[in-house]
């Protein structure tokens, strides 16, 4: 809840019925359902060949931290934080592996990519 004099409350309310005073007081509404997102890549293997690989990723916000999120991050805090950690991720674990593993070996990869 953000109120006009103190900003945002450490107080998380969930769904039901929640009075709220009008004009200073309004509520910031967060979706905290998982949510899929795919990301695609070119990245280089072991080998130096390039990929071009997609990545579906689930992710939701944890309901405690978003206080925390909105204060540093805005309410499109996925559109800022997903990317450069999946990309990360990604282009690390498709790095350990040359071309034809990743299609022989794609289990592995999966696995791999769960690990990390």
């Amino acid at each position: 809840m953000f109120n006009r004099i103190g900003g945002i409350g450490d107080v998380i309310y969930t769904e039901g019925l929640h009075f709220r005073v009008p004009w200073f007081q309004y509520p910031i509404i967060y979706d905290i359902r998982s949510r899929p997102r795919k990301l695609s890549s070119p990245t280089g293997s072991k080998d130096l060949q390039m990929v071009n690989i997609s990545l579906r990723v689930l992710s939701r916000p944890d309901a405690f931290a978003l206080p925390v999120i909105f204060k540093n991050l805005g309410l499109d805090y996925d559109e800022k934080v997903l990317p450069s950690i999946c990309n990360e991720v990604l282009k690390s674990v498709v790095a350990k592996f040359n071309a034809s593993q990743l299609i022989t070996q794609r289990q592995q990869v999966v696995y791999t990519l769960e690990l990390a």
